[in-house]
C-alpha cells in the first residue's frame, strides 16, 4: 500500500495523526493549505489570515470537489448550496507550521510541514475536546484522509479519486480504529 493511503491513526482520546508525503517543494504545499484558490481544490475555500489570531473561514460546497457525485443524506447540505464556518488562527510559522481552531474552540487542527529532499513531510494532528467534538472524530479521520487523497492527486497531477464514494468506503474503518484505540 502506498503510504499516502495508510490510515491515520489515533494518537490519544480526541486525537487523530495523519501523515502523507508530498510533491514539494514545500513553499508550494504551504500554498495549498493557505491560499483560497488553491486549498478550495482539495479541501475548502475561504479566507485565511496568515498570524496568529488571524481569521480562517471554511467554505466548503463539495459539488466543486465532487461535481458528478451524490453525498450521503447526511452530507447533502456540505455539497450544496455548502456550508461556511469559521475558526481562529492560533499559529502561523510559514512554510512550516499552521494551527487553528475548526469551527469551535474544542476542536484544534495541526499542520506540520517538513522538507524531506523534493518531498515534504506532511503531519496533520486533529484534536477535539467534549463530547461533542469527540463524537466526530472518526468523520474528521476519514475527511481528513479522503481530502489528502484529492491534495495527493492535485499535487501529483494524477486523477482525483471519488469524493464521496472514498469518505462512504473510510468511514466505518476510522470508527473500527478508534473504537479499537478506545478498548
Amino acid at each position: 500500500m502506498n503510504t499516502n493511503e495508510h490510515h491515520g491513526k489515533f494518537t490519544g482520546p480526541g486525537e487523530v495523526r495523519i501523515v502523507r508525503t508530498l510533491p514539494g517543494p514545500i513553499e508550494r504545499v504551504w500554498d495549498y493549505l493557505t491560499v483560497p484558490e488553491k486549498r478550495a481544490r482539495w479541501f475548502c475555500g475561504g479566507v485565511l489570515e496568515q498570524k496568529a489570531g488571524g481569521k480562517v473561514e471554511f467554505a466548503m460546497v463539495h459539488k466543486n470537489l465532487a461535481p458528478n457525485e451524490t453525498p450521503p443524506a447526511k452530507y447533502a447540505q456540505v455539497q450544496d448550496p455548502g456550508v461556511t464556518f469559521e475558526g481562529r488562527v492560533l499559529q502561523c510559522e510559514p512554510p512550516r507550521l499552521l494551527v487553528y481552531t475548526f469551527g469551535s474552540e474544542d476542536s484544534v487542527v495541526t499542520f506540520e510541514l517538513t522538507s524531506q529532499g523534493k518531498q515534504v513531510l506532511l503531519v496533520l494532528t486533529h484534536r477535539t475536546e467534549g463530547a461533542e467534538e469527540r463524537a466526530e472524530l472518526s468523520n474528521y479521520g476519514s475527511g481528513w484522509h479522503t481530502h489528502f487523497a484529492l491534495l495527493v492527486a492535485e499535487l501529483e497531477g494524477t486523477p482525483r479519486p471519488p469524493f464521496w464514494a472514498t469518505h462512504a468506503k473510510l468511514k466505518p474503518e476510522y470508527e473500527k480504529l478508534l473504537s479499537a484505540q478506545q478498548s
